[in-house]
């Protein structure tokens, strides 16, 4: 038996689908519109499938984040569960934001948001990370 979830085309997503979604409508967000969109979340309960939540996606500001060595400018996105209030006695759902960089063209620059279930730990994804890194290794492998 193969469980579904009743979706809109264009107005629900998950994921990284957001940072795109914010992209199209940063031009309405950034006038002060708030904007209703669908999202398909998790339970931490188990034996429950995943949803699709009604979210509020709102325009925080304009902010300033170090990141590597730099200031950067981004416009915070908050991405705001509508959740029933019968739900709310059981479950809290923070809000994830996602910030676009700023000025134009809008871009993925940082979000921050539990990963995957409403009580995971709060985690933040940087474009661009503080930390030294290096280029990719390719993996040498034996041949046979």
């Amino acid at each position: 038996m193969t469980d579904k979830i009743d979706i809109v085309p264009g107005q629900t997503f998950a994921g990284f689908g957001f940072t795109i979604a914010l992209g199209n409508l940063r031009p309405r967000l950034l006038k002060g519109e708030q904007i209703d969109l669908k999202a398909v979340g998790f339970s931490p309960i188990p034996t429950l499938k995943p949803q699709v939540v009604t979210v509020k996606v709102s325009h925080a500001g304009l902010d300033r984040m170090k990141m590597s060595g730099r200031f950067l400018r981004g416009d915070n996105f908050i991405i705001h569960p509508k959740v029933p209030i019968f739900a709310k006695l059981f479950i809290k759902v923070p809000d994830t934001h996602i910030w676009l960089t700023n000025p134009k063209p809008a871009g993925f620059l940082r979000w921050e948001g539990p990963i995957v279930l409403p009580n995971d730990p709060m985690i933040r994804v940087d474009l661009v990370s503080d930390h030294v890194g290096g280029p990719a290794q390719p993996v040498e492998t034996k041949k046979h």
